[in-house]
This record gives C-alpha cells, structure tokens and sequence, in this order.
C-alpha cells in the first residue's frame, strides 16, 4: 500500500473514531498512525523471512511513538490505536477488521506457551484503556473489553468483559456498532452484587 493511499485511509478511520480531530492533516500528529505505518512496512520484511530488518523497523517505530507491534502480528483493516502510549501487541497475535484499542492495552502471553502465543481479536472488537490480554485465546467479534481488566481465557462474540481476572458480565446477539466507543457505561457486577445483597437485607427487616 502506498503512502497516499494509506493516509487516506487512515484519517477517515480516525475521524470516525476521535471527536478530537478537526482536519486530516491532524492524522500526521498521531503517534498510531506512525506505528502501523511501521508495523505494515515491517509485517512485509517479516513474511520474507528478513527477521532482523523487520525488528530493526519495529523498535525504532516503538522508540518514537510507544507503541510496540511486533512484526510478526497479523491485524486486518480499520485498526486504530487511541492515543496509544505504552500499548503492546506480539509476535502471534491476530487481529481482525475495525478493531480499537487504547493506550497502555496489552495482547501478550503467558510465558507459558510456544507457538500461538497471544490472543486472537475477531473484528469490531474494542479494548479499553490499560486492558490486558494474556494467552492464546480468541476474543469474539464485537465484543467490549473494559478499562483495566486482566482476561486470561475465551471471550465470545457480542461480550462485555469487565474486572481482574476478566469476566464476562453482558452477552446478547446485539452487534456493538463500530463508532461505539463508550469506555465508561459497562456493567459493573460488583456493585450489583452489593445492591442484591442490600436489598436481601431490607427484606429481612421488613420480615423481622
């Protein structure tokens, strides 16, 4: 893909996606634009098997921007890293269409595999700020990841995941739209778990 063609691209992405831009020439002060900019060129020197060149472009996009995409990381189109300081994504990670993350999210292992070592994200997918996702596991299409949480095991399409570990707290067969970029309004189990609990006790109460 040429430079033109990529830009292009990318500034219609991120005017989607960030309300804070206001014209396209903004996209060139993206540190992710950069990144997979960097990530694509070196993702080709990778499949040809010239490992050390393909590092060397990677690092030195990682040193720049904070961004680290391994380049041997397959991602799809329509990706986008919001701001994107200290995100980190490996070697066998596989990303889908449209998928969003934001900074400080990481797709890593355990240290405990070999081969597919990272997770596979399926497209539409959104991982909030400080996410963590640790091991060779898909996470499903269309799914929300939220802020913080640690998930260690499979997430199925159409979820919400919140906390550490990671559960999975709404599943339906609704599709998330892809410009659904709400970090802050996701269930919160732990609280709803105190609201039962209290009104168990009112009950109580009453009864006695």
């Amino acid at each position: 893909m040429g430079f033109i063609k990529y830009f292009k691209e990318e500034a219609a992405i991120i005017k989607e996606r960030d309300p804070a831009i206001k014209s396209k020439w903004e996209v060139l002060l993206y540190p992710s634009f950069w990144a997979v900019w960097k990530y694509r060129k070196a993702h080709k020197h990778y499949l040809k098997g010239h490992y050390f060149r393909a590092r060397y472009i990677s690092q030195k996009a990682a040193r720049k921007t904070g961004i680290e995409i391994h380049p041997g990381a397959q991602i799809g189109k329509g990706f986008f890293i919001d701001h994107g300081h200290g995100v980190i994504i490996g070697e066998t990670t596989i990303i889908g269409d449209n998928v969003t993350l934001y900074q400080g999210v990481t797709l890593g292992g355990t240290g405990k595999e070999s081969g597919k070592r990272h997770p596979t994200i399926e497209d539409n997918v959104m991982i909030s700020a400080g996410a963590k996702i640790l091991g060779s596991f898909t996470i499903g299409e269309n799914s929300k990841i939220g802020a913080g949480s640690v998930v260690l095991n499979e997430v199925p399409p159409n979820s919400t995941v919140v906390g550490v570990p990671g559960r999975v707290v709404k599943q339906d067969n609704v599709k998330i739209p892809r410009n659904d970029l709400d970090q802050v309004h996701l269930p919160d189990p732990v609280k709803n778990e105190f609201e039962d609990i209290r009104r168990e006790i009112e009950e109580l109460k009453n009864k006695l």
